[in-house]
């Protein structure tokens, strides 16, 4: 499209193609697939420029749809409102951009790897047979992973970062075992993932710059 003085995406368009989004592609391969295309457009414009410019047209006003601004409150997961499937279309979405985040113990966790769980998994007893609170946390040992619980259902987790990048074994081994071991009394919700809350952008401005006076 042309664009106008200190104005981006309005001016006319001179060439449009649509192409089928794959089923479950993350926005890095779209972006592969599109960068592609684009490339190609690009070329046939400018080969046919005079042309180009006296064929394009006016966008639509009708049917305009405005992308919010992606943010770090964006990747906070909400456990008790968002479902196994809007989790994981926020991580094909914004994960490569920003590490969709939690919070445990008071400690912000970042989710470096998600994944659907099979069936199999699903049939466990364990998450069967009981009433279970979004955020709860179980480890399947069988496949490695960490099974959180969400608004519908469970998502997988490979991989988390808590300092360090481990994996969903070394998370727990080295913090969910041993908490459960010295808090054998206490119901398993309060070891559950929560919802991060983040202040608003300037409240975390003075937050950081209160941190660094500190220091």
């Amino acid at each position: 499209m042309q664009i106008r003085p200190k104005r981006f995406d309005v001016g006319p368009i001179l060439k449009q193609e649509t192409i089928p989004v794959p089923p479950k592609s993350t926005a890095k391969e779209l972006e592969a697939v599109l960068s592609r295309l684009g490339a190609s457009m690009l070329i046939s414009v400018l080969k046919n420029l005079p042309e180009s410019l006296d064929n394009g047209r006016q966008q639509p006003t009708e049917g305009v749809t405005h992308a919010p601004k992606i943010s770090a409150a964006t990747s906070c997961i909400k456990w008790e409102e968002q479902t196994s499937e809007e989790i994981f279309r926020l991580y094909r979405a914004v994960g490569n951009i920003i590490p969709l985040q939690t919070l445990w113990m008071d400690n912000t966790i970042k989710l470096l790897d998600l994944v659907e769980v099979n069936s199999s998994v699903l049939a466990d007893p364990k998450l069967t047979g009981q009433a279970v609170i979004p955020g709860s946390i179980m480890y399947h040992k069988q496949s490695q992973i960490l099974l959180v619980c969400c608004k519908d259902g469970w998502i997988g987790v490979r991989s988390v970062m808590l300092k360090k990048t481990l994996t969903a074994t070394d998370f727990y081994n080295g913090y969910l075992h041993p908490w459960h071991q010295t808090n054998s009394q206490a119901h398993p919700s309060q070891c559950r993932f929560q919802t991060l809350r983040l202040p608003p952008k300037k409240q975390r401005k003075k937050i950081v710059a209160m941190q660094q006076c500190i220091k």
